[in-house]
């Protein structure tokens, strides 16, 4: 989730970054002029909808589907190089969140829509077929017979679905603030408001916009500098904890949750809970557009060595991207967007708003090959079965999909190093085969 689309035009000042993005200038004062629209008027806001004149922050879904029906003879080989390690796991995650589901809810597979039942068959056919671990061959004659499986139409059609990878981080806090730990994993702040915009119109179903009260206006929320450089938010929002590295909460933020070891001996799990509305801004790209990291040679470590020896410049380096994560503690964690636990290459992180959510995966990738002192020596191939169980601000659109590797070094280097095309293809059980849990 490091690497963004987003670029904007970058010009170094004494040696820091300013930033002046003319479309993402544009596109603030834009939202910026709405937002400042009364509260108790907001209704009025319907008739402008019509009119587009949100610009992007109400950019549809687009018409074209996300996922095309193969034919039996187009299923990809279905190979599971973990030999199905996990994955029983991660079905009954994703059990979990549909069974609490109203049962006529429909999940859409391209122009196909599958009610909550059939997705919760669908997977228990699945996790019972599993169970006595399957060759290839019987697996690959039960998904024919019982399976209809999609396609992801990937980038612009191409098929390609770009890979990367999120991981959860290990952070050092304290729940007092000391002259070691005083960077604060904020809370949800309490003038935090989000308006629902398909309240005024199903086009606009999944949008929102966030903000604050002022008065009787609503007004962006603020944004990293404000919170960070600024102090805006000290003594207003709840603290859950102190940390010792502003970099390491900033890679918390892209990451969305994490472990904080505590200074009494404690861990606590974070997770995110809301974000203060901005877009986000890649920090590679900008350091990618200074010259200062090669595009070949970007990655999540190649950021954190150039912030380690650059200390006075990585406040500014940081604010370059205004989005801010607000945070929730959990009892167990990490949890992705359907609040259940993710499960260690198993989980990824889909656009929700063209995938099932839950959804039974199968991909095709890459992962790193580590030596023992932990360089990558090449990437081999990384088929497998996953859960569509999380999303992210960056992962949007059919050609993207960002893989969740759990925790540890081998974690961290294959998140913050992997780029790489693959295909992504969802699964459901054929409705005549409800009653054939086993046709073997």
């Amino acid at each position: 989730m490091i690497i963004s689309k987003a670029v904007s035009y970058i010009t170094p000042i004494n040696g820091t970054f300013f930033s002046t993005s003319l479309r993402s200038r544009k596109t603030q004062e834009t939202i910026s002029y709405l937002l400042k629209t009364s509260v108790l008027l907001i209704a009025c806001c319907f008739t402008l909808f019509f009119y587009g004149c949100f610009g992007k922050i109400l950019k549809p879904v687009p018409e074209s589907p996300a996922l095309v029906k193969l034919s039996s003879y187009e299923y990809p080989e279905f190979i599971d190089d973990t030999y199905y390690d996990n994955l029983e796991e991660g079905i009954r995650q994703s059990l979990s969140y549909l069974n609490k589901r109203p049962r006529n809810i429909k999940f859409a597979f391209g122009q196909d829509l599958y009610e909550t039942t059939h997705m919760v068959d669908s997977l228990v056919n699945f996790l019972e077929f599993i169970e006595n671990k399957p060759s290839a061959n019987e697996l690959k004659k039960h998904i024919d017979e019982n399976y209809y499986v999609y396609k992801s139409t990937g980038t612009k059609g191409s098929g390609d679905v770009l890979f990367t990878g999120y991981y959860e981080p290990f952070l050092e806090g304290s729940l007092v603030k000391r002259d070691t730990y005083k960077y604060p994993v904020y809370g949800i702040p309490p003038d935090l408001i989000s308006i629902d915009l398909s309240l005024f119109s199903p086009k606009y179903s999944g949008e929102k916009i966030t903000g604050r009260y002022t008065g009787q206006t609503v007004v962006p929320y603020y944004d990293r500098k404000e919170i960070e450089t600024g102090g805006i938010l000290d003594g207003k929002a709840p603290v859950l904890a102190w940390v010792n590295n502003p970099v390491d909460l900033f890679f918390l933020q892209i990451q969305g949750s994490g472990k904080i070891f505590l200074d009494n001996g404690e861990t606590i799990n974070v997770h995110y809970h809301a974000e203060n509305g901005h877009s986000y801004k890649s920090i590679g790209n900008l350091l990618i557009q200074n010259q200062i990291i090669p595009p070949s040679e970007m990655s999540m470590q190649k950021i954190r060595a150039y912030l380690d020896s650059r200390p006075e410049a990585v406040q500014e380096i940081l604010n370059y991207n205004p989005s801010y994560i607000f945070f929730k503690t959990e009892e167990d964690g990490p949890k992705g967007y359907l609040d259940v636990k993710l499960t260690p290459e198993r989980s990824v992180a889909l656009d929700r708003r063209i995938f099932p959510l839950a959804g039974l995966v199968y991909i095709e990738a890459a992962k790193p090959v580590v030596s023992g002192n932990g360089a990558i020596t090449g990437w081999t191939k990384n088929k497998k079965f996953v859960l569509n169980q999380d999303t992210g601000g960056a992962i949007r659109g059919p050609g993207r999909a960002d893989i969740f590797w759990g925790n540890g070094k081998y974690a961290e280097t294959a998140a913050g190093n992997m780029k790489h095309k693959g295909c992504l293809y969802f699964l459901i059980l054929k409705p005549e085969s409800v009653l054939k849990p086993d046709n073997e």
